[in-house]
Order: C-alpha cells, then structure tokens, then sequence
C-alpha cells in the first residue's frame, strides 16, 4: 500500500466578536499560539461607558441647581415680592380723576327754573398716546392721529382733516371738543381710542335767558359764581367734588373688571326765590317799552310784597347769562346798585313822622304858596307856578306841594327828620341777596349845609336806591311795621328738603293809625291828586309821585311809587325812569307803567278786586 501524505487542516482560532456589536469578546484557548508567535492578550476596559455616565450626572446636578434657581425666584417674586409688585403695577395702571358735584338750581316761587346744571363732557387728547394707535378691524383703518380722526370726527360733527390736525403734536393734554351731550360721550367711550378720554364738566344754563338776567347772574369756566345770585349764593350752590380711581389701558381708557374706587361727589342746595317769572317778565317789558317810548336813559322796576319778598326786580338794560360777554362788567342790577334822590316820594316819611309826633292832622288846613324862602335866604319852589293854595294836609300830600311840606314839616327838629329817614331804612343797605348794593347816602344833621335841612324833607340832599325807595311803601302798606326786602324763599338740599330761609328781623316804625292815615292820603294821590294815571280798574290804589333833579349827571329822576289795593294791601311797585325826554313829571311817565305792571301782579297772584269804597280826607278848604 502505498504511503500517502496526510493534510491536517488548521484551526482558526476563535473570532473575538466586537464589543461594537454588543457581543462579548470570547477568550481564545489555553496555549493557542497566534500567528507570529505572540500569545493573545485581554481587551481593555470600556473607558466611554464610565466619562458618559458622569457627564450625565453633572448635566443633572447642573439642571438642578438652575431649576432651584428659578424656582426659588418664582417663589420669592409670587409668595414674598407678589403683593408688593402687584401693587406697584397697579399704581402704575391707576389714575385718579375728580367728579362733579352738581351746582344746585334757581328757581322763582313756583319752581320755574332760572339757573340749573346740565351734563355736559368735554373731549380730551393725549398726542403722544394717540400716535401709537394701531387701527383694527377694517382693512382700510388708518394707524395713529389719521385712524384716531377717521373715528372720532363724525362723532363730534368735526371734518376728519381738522381733527386730525389737531391730534399731532407732543402735547400730554389738549381739549378737542367741549359741549358734548352724554350719548355722544358714552360712543366715543365704547371706541376705547389711545390718546382719547371723555370728562365731565360744570355746564350752566340759564332757560329764561334775559328774564332775571342781572338778578341770576351767571358762573365761570369752572363753575363758579361771578355775579348776581350766582354770586352771593355760590357757597349755597357749589356741589363738593368727589373722586374716581380707575386702572387704565395702554391708551388710557378704563380696564373692564380692574380696580375702580370711587368718592361719591355731593350737590350743592337748590335755591328757591321769591321772585315770580311771569311778573319779572311783565315788569322788564313794561320798563323797556316806556324807556323807548319816553326816551328816557333807562330804569327800573320794583315789585315786593309788604312783607319784604320780592316779586320782581326790573332793568332796561338786558343781560343774558347765557351769553354774558362784554355786558358781563356791567351786570350790576341798577335796582340796588344806583343811588339816586328820591324827591317827592320820600314826602312820605315827612308825612308819616309829623302824624306820629301828632304835629299835624291829615285836615289840618294851609294856604299854601308856589315859592318859600329859606332864614338863610334860599327859595324853595313847587314845581310850577300857582296863587296861593287853600289845601289840607291831605291836599298838600296829594298835590306834591314842596312849599305846603315845609310848612307842617319844619315842625320836626332837624335830629327827628333825620331819625325817621334812618328808621325808614334811608343810608343803609336793605340786606338783599344781591351785590354791589348801594347804602345810599344820609348825613347826619351836623353835616347839613344851606337848605339841606328843609330839602331832605321833600327828597333832596338824601340818595337811595330803588328797593330802599319802595320799601318804605311797604312799611305803610305792612301797618307801619319795616321788613327789609328778601328775595331768597328758601333752600332744598341733595335728598329734596325744603328749608325755609327766616324772614328778616321786622321793626315797628310808626304806629298802625300813622300808617292807615299815610295810606289814606296816598290813595287821594291817585284819586284827586298828580297820580291819576296810576289807576287800576276795580282797585283802590294808593301811591306818590316823584320827580328830582339829578346834578351828576344832570337831568331829572321820575317816579311814581304805589301800593294796591288799599283795602288790603299786597302789591307795592316801584317805578323810576332816568331822565326821561317827554316828561319829567313821575305821574305823566311813570304812573302808567305802575298801573299796567301792578294790575298784571294783581291778576297773576289771583288779588279779588276791592269790595269797599274809600272814604278820603278832604284835600282842599274854604
């Protein structure tokens, strides 16, 4: 047999499997050799899986120690810090504004408004937050001042280029629009504009316009009192302002559901007068018709009842509050405010002193002259010539003899003649609601020079005022017994209280018989008398007649001042026209005027006409 070689085929040691593909590396056998004669050696160890985990836990430790970080500010801002921050964000968010407090109205006796306070808002801007207004909605809106005008003008009746011009600027505050009726104001509230807020503001209205006008007066800008009633009654009236608090948005319109604290404002006290408004009305058209008609440079009217309340309180000169303008410097009402000499109608207070000293009786019997001379030398006259005159002291009275008043009238010491004037109310203001009240002028007897002893008897060297004239008529027609003229009834407060205002204080100057017998006297005034033009169908009525010269500036003062009816005395008026150019005579000018403005208050306060005929003391004798 032959011999054959044998092959022994070589073994491969054992594939080490790579870690890479997660396997484990497998160990060769004991005393394998590898090729080139080394034996095998172990792997190394997996160094990247030890360096991964420790990045890992640092990677944690950091995110931990941020985390902490953070959460330890979020506790501190929200537990610690919150409220305080909050409240520095809302202080930021908040803005105070003042509320008005309603000033209080005017009214006449009956409740007829003079004077009142009307919601009103004026427009306000913010030219810096009106440029960053950004439009919304419509694809056409316009961004800043343009988008602003876009929506605001055609609620304030304004062209959008106008308004718009008037929106650019740098200005933090600018009024647009004043006089803004409260719907209008609610609109432009509900477009929440950046830059635009909406203010109530004081607005005054005068509804009877002219009618009262110098006795109301009238307010300014900000509501407060410049003349007239507005004036002296402004504590009265003012309202208290209150405040509102208020978070606002980025454009300064209030947030929805933010913080709104509110300070409620208070009215101011409604007013009640005396006054009448139809009578008022009646008395200013009745004036100005007889100042045209006589060309006289102007007048007044009074009309009071006789206890002190005025019904009316006439000018000739006009004033409307509502448009006070260059006529406001003189709004004065010329009823109080201008002096002038009473002449014949004061006759009274020498009539009423010298029947109260009982040193004259009401038939005493005269024979009067047209002219007196005075031991100083002067000559008084009556104001026309005549022979000499069998009158009474009535007939005196009744024919406004200057010479006839003298003659009973020196009877009184020049201290009595001075003591009834002054308790008349002559040389000191009556203390009526208004301003700029004049006292009138009434020396002393120390101070008389010349014929001023006799003169102040029979209206001269002695000045009052319109209501100081009339007042001593209502003093006669009251019985003798002074009420200083008022014209405030009263006071209603915010929750609707009237409160009477107090009469003032009454003073008895001469006796009831004194008055009755004055009163008498007046009514042959009319009846027999220079005061014929004063009659009133169906009432008696009682007054005097007046005429003065007036030096500065010259010219003459008539007057006629009455009282009706004289059965039952409640209405005295007042009539005095400033040089009139037809007449000087007070019974040709100004007694129609009585007639027709007393038989007007006679029928509006609802007086029955006279039920008794007057029985008159004789004026003249045989």
């Amino acid at each position: 047999m032959s011999e054959r070689s044998t092959t022994v085929p070589r073994r491969r040691p054992d594939a080490v499997r790579s870690t890479r593909t997660g396997g484990v590396a497998a160990r060769p056998a004991t005393g394998s050799v590898r090729a080139g004669g080394r034996p095998p050696q172990d792997p190394p160890a997996p160094r990247t899986v030890v360096a991964s985990r420790g990045r890992v836990v640092a990677l944690v430790v950091v995110f931990a120690l941020v985390l902490s970080v953070f959460v330890g500010r979020l506790v501190y801002v929200q537990g610690v810090a919150g409220p305080e921050l909050a409240a520095e964000a809302r202080g930021k968010r908040m803005t105070t504004v003042s509320t008005i407090g309603e000033r209080g109205a005017i009214t006449d006796a009956h409740g007829v408004v003079l004077a009142s306070s009307v919601e009103r808002y004026e427009v306000e801007v913010n030219q810096r937050l009106v440029a960053q207004y950004r439009a919304r909605g419509t694809t056409d809106a316009m961004d800043g001042a343009a988008g602003v005008a876009q929506q605001l003008a055609p609620l304030l009746g304004m062209s959008a280029a106008e308004l718009g011009g008037r929106l650019v600027g740098d200005r933090g505050w600018l009024v647009v629009a004043n006089d803004v009726l409260p719907e209008i104001a609610r609109e432009i509230r509900a477009l929440r504009l950046d830059g635009i807020t909406v203010r109530r503001v004081a607005e005054r209205v005068y509804p009877k316009g002219a009618v009262a006008g110098n006795i109301v007066g009238f307010v300014n800008s900000e509501g407060v009192g410049l003349q007239g009633l507005e004036y002296t009654l402004n504590d009265q009236l003012v309202g208290t302002a209150g405040k509102e608090s208020f978070e606002r948005g980025r454009g300064g319109q209030p947030l929805p559901g933010g913080v709104n604290e509110q300070t409620p404002a208070r009215d101011g006290r409604s007013v009640r007068l005396t006054l009448d408004s139809d009578l008022q009305w009646k008395a200013e058209e009745a004036l100005r018709n007889q100042v045209a008609a006589t060309g006289a440079e102007g007048g007044t009217v009074v009309v009071m009842s006789k206890d002190g309340r005025v019904l009316a309180l006439a000018d000739s000169t006009p004033f409307d509050p509502n448009a006070p303008g260059d006529a406001a410097a003189g709004a004065l009402s010329r009823s109080v405010a201008d002096p002038f000499e009473p002449g014949s109608t004061s006759k009274v207070v020498t009539m009423a002193a010298a029947l109260e000293e009982g040193l004259v009786q009401p038939t005493e019997r005269f024979e009067v002259a047209d002219r007196w001379q005075t031991p100083q030398g002067e000559t008084i006259k009556d104001s026309h010539d005549h022979p000499v005159l069998k009158l009474t002291a009535t007939g005196i009275f009744a024919e406004s003899s200057n010479v006839g008043t003298v003659e009973f009238g020196q009877r009184l010491s020049k201290q009595q003649r001075y003591d009834y004037m002054s308790r008349f109310g002559f040389g000191q203001r009556t203390g009526i609601e208004m301003p700029g009240e004049t006292a009138g002028s009434l020396r002393t007897p120390d101070k008389w020079q010349g014929r001023d002893e006799y003169a102040v008897m029979f209206g001269q060297a002695v000045s009052v005022n319109a209501l100081q004239a009339a007042s001593v008529f209502a003093t006669i027609a009251n019985g003798g017994v002074r009420v200083p003229p008022h014209m405030v009834a009263g006071y209603t407060d915010q929750d609707g209280t009237f409160q009477e205002k107090p009469a003032p204080e009454a003073t008895r100057v001469v006796s009831e018989q004194t008055a009755a017998s004055v009163l008498s006297m007046m009514e042959s005034v009319v009846d027999d008398g220079t005061g014929g033009n004063a009659a009133i169908p169906g009432y008696r009525v009682a007054g005097k007649t007046g005429t003065a010269q007036r030096f500065n500036p010259s010219g003459y003062t008539s007057s006629f001042i009455g009282v009706a009816p004289v059965d039952d005395p409640q209405v005295v008026t007042a009539v005095i026209l400033h040089n009139p150019r037809t007449s000087t005579y007070g019974g040709t000018v100004a007694a129609p005027v009585f007639a027709d403005v007393t038989g007007y208050a006679l029928r509006q306060l609802g007086i029955a006409p006279s039920g008794t005929a007057p029985t008159l003391y004789p004026a003249t004798w045989e």
